[in-house]
């Protein structure tokens, strides 16, 4: 990922950069540091850009751009860069352009800041109320004053390149009035969708995490409609399985009405049985007791 951040000062360019860094790996490359970095290492570039500056000159485009072909194939930025500061005029932006390419890279996008100018005066002027009811100096470049020269400045100089990378279909504005943490997520989200930025594992994006939840849905209603048409296919087989096992349990149930039927009457047949012999010794009984009887009768009546 090779961007631009474009601003008036003010506008949060370097806190949004120090996030992006922080969050998806790349360096900020700063002119000013950069030129101060190379004169300390003695390059040649450096060297050059050493020696302007301490006569007091302003170092030359090609020497800036000299100076960012070095630095940009170092190793920390292989996997992306944030340029602050550069580039300021149409002109650097040409050079920056032929610049990336000989090296056969792109530049990902431009993103514009875009603030209220009154808003930004209003801001400063009340944080310098604020540090000075607290008892303490006012940076000088900190004042309302310094800020409106800065502002004429952007106007002239750079606000062209909004321009410029508007024609190239590289421009991206955000509105640098919302909180930090707005503009962070607008940031992300549009150089998501650019395709400039992976999302993070543990983020989802909309349009994916939308088609996760559609995928399942439909994988949910697929699996209710083959549940229902496995209960309909079952149902036959359950109701063979209940005519199946029907003869059994009726041959069951007739084998013991068949049993109660065969005893019952042996039952009945033995208590009959037992009556009549009951009868019929009582019968003799009474026959003997009516022998007996005629006897003793015949017996008085042959005394007589």
């Amino acid at each position: 990922m090779r961007l631009i951040l474009l601003g008036p000062p003010g506008s949060g360019k370097g806190t949004q950069a120090q996030r992006l860094v922080h969050r998806h790996g790349i360096v900020q490359l700063s002119t000013g540091e950069m030129l101060r970095a190379a004169a300390a290492a003695g390059t040649p570039v450096g060297l050059q850009a050493k020696e302007i500056m301490a006569n007091g000159g302003l170092v030359p485009d090609e020497i800036v751009v000299g100076i960012i072909a070095d630095r940009i194939e170092e190793p920390d930025a292989k996997k992306g860069f944030i340029l602050d500061g550069f580039p300021r005029t149409v002109p650097q932006a040409e050079a920056l352009d032929e610049l990336l390419r000989k090296k056969h890279l792109k530049l990902d996008a431009v993103v514009e800041l875009r603030v209220n100018e009154s808003a930004l005066l209003a801001r400063v002027e009340k944080r310098a109320e604020e540090t000075r009811a607290r008892g303490e100096e006012v940076r000088l470049d900190d004042t309302p004053e310094v800020l409106t020269r800065r502002l004429a400045q952007y106007r002239s100089l750079t606000e062209p390149l909004i321009h410029y990378y508007s024609e190239r279909r590289k421009l991206l504005t955000v509105d640098g009035m919302m909180t930090i943490e707005h503009v962070t997520r607008e940031i992300n989200r549009i150089l998501t969708a650019l395709g400039a930025l992976e999302p993070k594992e543990h983020e989802e994006p909309k349009s994916a995490s939308k088609a996760s939840k559609t995928a399942k849905k439909t994988a949910t209603k697929a699996t209710r409609k083959a549940a229902e048409s496995a209960s309909k296919a079952a149902k036959p087989a359950r109701k063979a399985a209940k005519g199946a096992s029907k003869p059994a349990s009726k041959v069951k149930a007739a084998k013991k009405a068949a049993k109660k039927t065969a005893k019952q009457p042996a039952k009945k047949t033995v208590k009959k049985a037992a009556k009549q012999a009951a009868r019929t010794a009582n019968a003799r009984k009474g026959a003997k007791a009516a022998k007996k009887a005629a006897k003793r009768l015949t017996k008085k009546r042959a005394k007589r």
